[in-house]
């Protein structure tokens, strides 16, 4: 018997979606540009927002910065609802096993007690930051326009809760789960004079309301100054009094503060191209914030890294420059 085995060639009648088509053509699109490109509602809303009724529910009307189309936003990590969820996944597996491994031959209950002194005064403290640039990116996420942009920022807020139950995690590991370091470091963050100037300017940030303001102060200026400070600078001084433990048990956020700054400079230049007055507007910003949050920076840097305190936040003052300067061209 013979059997002959014919093939069909069955061509799709639509490619993508029409939404996407309409942008592209009808060709195939990836998943993050069939999850992120005109995906928010631009007509139909029957009332406008009872607490702002000047402005409609979506309005490009926001914040100062100009853009014809707000679509045109990328975020270079492609990070749409999938992608991002299982990225996060990778990494708290990894995370999970080195907190486990820390936990189990307890390397940070073991320090000197000095070293855990300072990690609750340093260290410990930041769970507040982070809850607060949570609420930041919540509320860039909540008045943000296009899918583009506040799609990162929802992402973003759901991390800085994630890091800040690390930095809740260490502090469990410090006292042996009695809860006593984080008391701590809620008291040093609503006391200690180091932290008075950050806790200000976090309050500051609450109150602002353009949200793309927000988006360069609290991305760019605030995290741009205050990781690199704290994760590599003060964790890498701890290195030996810890066993390099505490590097260990903070590489997420070292990882996450390197990605997360792709996408920051990515959405910076691409507003500062549409137009020479987005540019000057960004600018204007940047050197306001810069000056602020270094300012209340430096008893945090002292309190971390005594007298080499003040010429470690200059050095990354001036390596935060020249990052702006690459990604916003001023005429």
């Amino acid at each position: 018997m013979q059997v002959d085995i014919k093939t069909s060639d069955i061509r799709p009648i639509r490619q993508t979606f029409s939404h996407v088509a309409r942008r592209l053509g009808d060709k195939p699109a990836s998943r993050y540009q069939e999850a992120t490109l005109d995906m928010q509602p631009t007509a139909n809303f029957h009332y406008r927002p009872l607490w702002d009724p000047q402005h409609e529910l979506y309005d490009k009307r926001r914040t100062a910065i100009v853009m014809a189309d707000w679509y045109a936003f990328k975020d270079p990590r492609h990070f749409y609802y999938g992608v991002y969820t299982m990225t996060r996944a990778r990494q708290q597996e990894g995370a999970d096993r080195q907190f486990e491994f820390a936990d189990k031959r307890q390397l940070l209950a073991q320090a000197d007690a000095g070293v855990r002194e300072s990690l609750q005064q340093v260290l410990v403290p930041l769970r507040h930051y982070e809850w607060g640039a949570n609420m930041n990116h919540s509320y860039c996420c909540g008045y943000g326009y296009g899918t583009a942009i506040t799609q990162p920022f929802v992402f973003a807020a759901m991390d800085r809760l994630g890091i800040a139950q690390y930095l809740s995690r260490i502090g469990l590991q410090l006292d042996g789960n009695s809860g006593q370091a984080l008391d701590a470091g809620k008291e040093a963050w609503m006391s200690h004079p180091a932290w008075q100037g950050v806790r200000r300017t976090m309050e500051n940030l609450f109150v602002t309301r353009d949200w793309f303001e927000l988006f360069v102060a609290q991305n760019l200026v605030f995290d741009g100054l205050l990781y690199p400070l704290v994760y590599r600078h003060y964790v890498n001084a701890q290195g030996a009094a810890t066993g390099h433990a505490l590097a260990m048990l903070t590489e997420f956020m070292n990882e996450w503060f390197e990605e997360n700054a792709r996408w920051v400079d990515a959405t910076l230049k691409t507003a500062a191209d549409e137009s020479p007055a987005n540019a000057r507007k960004l600018a204007a910003w940047y050197a306001d914030w810069r000056a602020q949050i270094a300012e209340a920076l430096a008893p945090l840097a002292a309190l971390a890294l005594g007298a080499q305190g003040a010429p470690a936040l200059q050095e990354l003052a001036t390596a935060l420059d020249a990052r702006f300067a690459r990604s916003v061209r001023t005429a």
